[in-house]
């Protein structure tokens, strides 16, 4: 039993659960499935955690059909994400990039299997500047360590993840690290949970705002480039 069957086997009937594909270029239906999960974790129906199973990393060409709007409304979904009142628990396993790195930064608490390798994808042999890259730089034990990962798309193994603080723990038994941190997590939740999140943010040198605009002109300008090499 691999550890995404490990978790589905453990689900209780009112788990919010968030599966990531890393093989799937991003799409409407994407964004629909965050946006989904975020509306039922905001909805205040008592559900006390978020679990987002995250795996696969993206076979290319996965940017082929990709807008500025389409990348837009999926990092904004993501930073609703990010910012839910209850909990999130990502659990990852194998390779993790593209759409599965993405959900992977933007939760509160992450179990990885001892295969789990994070990988900054590329597009059409360019490194794709998604908001990725401003979460491993922030959340990082400092930039230099991550300068493999981002400049030569070198992936990041689970032990060295783990020492990055990008992932918070490795195990064997994913089920069990998913109870134990869920009763931990248990008692945080709605405004507190923010609050901490927020003062958290803010401790960042550069807002997300500002960043955004950023790294969305880069993924124009990225996309612009694939259009004009492929029509050549």
């Amino acid at each position: 039993m691999n550890a995404i069957s490990e978790i589905d086997a453990q689900l209780e009937a009112d788990d919010l659960v968030l599966r990531i594909d890393g093989t799937k270029p991003l799409s409407a239906d994407a964004i629909a499935a965050v946006t989904a999960v975020c509306n039922s974790a905001e909805d205040g129906a008592g559900r006390d955690r978020v679990i987002v199973q995250v795996s696969g990393t993206p076979a290319a060409p996965w940017a082929e059909d990709l807008t500025v709007s389409l990348v837009s409304k999926w990092e904004r979904a993501l930073r609703r994400l990010e910012r839910l009142p209850v909990p999130t628990l990502a659990v990852a396993d194998g390779g993790c990039g593209g759409l599965a790195l993405d959900a992977l930064l933007a939760t509160d608490y992450r179990i990885a299997t001892g295969s789990v390798r994070l990988t900054v994808s590329a597009a059409e042999g360019t490194l794709w500047p998604g908001m990725a890259l401003y979460r491993l730089a922030n959340q990082s034990a400092g930039t230099a360590a991550i300068r493999r990962a981002v400049l030569f798309g070198i992936p990041i193994a689970a032990a060295e993840a783990l020492g990055l603080h990008l992932i918070d723990e490795v195990s064997d038994d994913v089920a069990g690290s998913l109870a134990r941190i869920t009763e931990r997590t248990g008692a945080l939740s709605g405004s507190d949970l923010a609050i901490r999140r927020q003062m958290m943010f803010d401790a960042t040198s550069t807002g997300f705002e500002e960043a955004l605009g950023t790294h969305l002109a880069a993924c124009d300008l990225t996309l612009r480039r694939a259009a004009t090499e492929a029509a050549a």
